[in-house]
């Protein structure tokens, strides 16, 4: 085996602009394309003839495929979650915005739902320096300060840290 592929089910058509939407954002600090796409035939059921099927793309080097699936009953949950690790806060800032725009919404601890109902982690990856830190009280005091973000703030994270 190689590897996998994460295969996520949008409906109405959905797919081909999430994937798109995150190939305009992930291009920003990396490389980021549609790998393919393939479009319904006639009397794929759901899907109208000429629609986006299935669409692939790699983000950062990781495969992952929209299957535009019809009006079917099934819903994203946020028990499965991309995570996003992040190397500064202004790519937080620029992940965060850009997933929750038009129409997602902000969780809590670095956690968002897009518009698409996909649900994302976006973490600077000095939070786990932090978590993992020396220093067991300073890596309390991050982890309660994290607690109580949404988007998560590195700055005040260090400084939580250092008992500031």
């Amino acid at each position: 085996m190689t590897g996998f592929t994460p295969c996520l089910w949008f409906f109405h058509g959905d797919g081909e602009a999430a994937l798109t939407r995150y190939v305009e954002l992930f291009s920003a600090y990396g490389e980021a394309s549609v790998l393919h796409a393939a479009r319904a035939g006639e009397g794929v059921p759901g899907v109208p003839a000429g629609q986006v099927l299935t669409m692939s793309v790699s983000l950062h080097g990781r495969e992952i495929m929209a299957l535009n699936g019809g009006p079917a009953p099934f819903a994203h949950s946020e028990a499965f979650s991309m995570m996003v690790p992040c190397g500064s806060q202004e790519e937080v800032d620029h992940y965060w915005y850009g997933l929750t725009a038009d129409g997602g919404r902000e969780g809590n601890c670095g956690w968002l739902v897009d518009r698409w109902g996909i649900s994302w982690q976006v973490v600077p990856t000095r939070l786990f320096e932090l978590l993992g830190g020396p220093d067991p009280a300073g890596a309390g005091r991050a982890q309660a300060a994290m607690l109580g973000m949404s988007r998560l703030d590195v700055a005040a994270l260090e400084a939580a840290y250092a008992g500031e």
